[in-house]
């Protein structure tokens, strides 16, 4: 998704209170809002450059929100909040192998037990139904790890997703791989043991798992490449 403005360089100092990080910009130390609930592992180091993006509205408390860190010369996009407009945009653009001959997108669908799909997408021949998660973790070089805490809302939507399948939805599990590093994915069983439980449910459920890795620029965040997935 391209951006109105620039972001804007700066050094990490520390995060706190989970949605709260201290930045170093060129003059002065900011206070920046960090939407993104997960630990962050190994993304965290002070020193670390980090790109912000600058808001004008004049009812926020804070003005600045945390984009990307950057991790030498890789890129890893924190903003949560971001993942499903990459998403749609990626739809609209026809970007994505797995979905051809799009007539509508709908965001936030309400399904199942009080839960809401990210994407209903309707196409010629079928309805599907698109859950998305943002990944952020790296532990083993080039390979991406959801989730990077335990996840109990995650598991809910693969329950959720799950039941799809026999009511003739195409489900599918959409993990939208904000780094510019990686060539496969896998999920993190030892952080989230049910998570992962519930994800090996779900394939034999018949909901379909796809990767995708993004590119960034000064003023843009966008989908990039499919990823392999490694069931291991």
């Amino acid at each position: 998704m391209t951006l109105n403005k620039q972001f804007i360089n700066g050094i990490f100092i520390k995060r706190y209170k989970r949605f709260f990080t201290d930045i170093q910009l060129d003059n002065e130390v900011v206070t920046a809002h960090c939407p993104n609930t997960g630990s962050m592992m190994g993304l965290l180091e002070p020193g670390n450059k980090v790109y912000l993006s600058e808001s004008d509205n004049e009812k926020r408390k804070l003005k600045y929100t945390l984009e990307v860190i950057k991790l030498k010369s890789k890129h890893v996009g924190v903003n949560t909040h971001r993942t499903n407009r990459i998403v749609e945009q990626a739809l609209n653009d026809n970007l994505f192998k797995f979905i051809k001959k799009i007539q509508e997108i709908k965001r936030e669908v309400k399904y199942g037990e009080n839960s809401k799909i990210d994407f209903l997408v309707t196409t010629e021949k079928e309805q599907v139904y698109i859950e998305v998660k943002n990944v952020t973790l790296v532990r083993d070089s080039k390979i991406a790890e959801f989730p990077d805490s335990v996840t109990s809302r995650g598991t809910k939507h693969l329950i959720e997703l799950s039941k799809l399948k026999k009511k003739g939805i195409r489900p599918i599990m959409l993990y939208v791989i904000q780094r510019d590093d990686c060539d496969k994915f896998k999920i993190a069983k030892d952080i989230d043991p049910t998570y992962a439980e519930n994800f090996s449910k779900a394939i034999k459920q018949g909901v379909e798992v796809f990767c995708y890795d993004c590119k960034f620029s000064k003023k843009d965040i966008s989908i990039n490449k499919e990823i392999k997935f490694i069931n291991a």
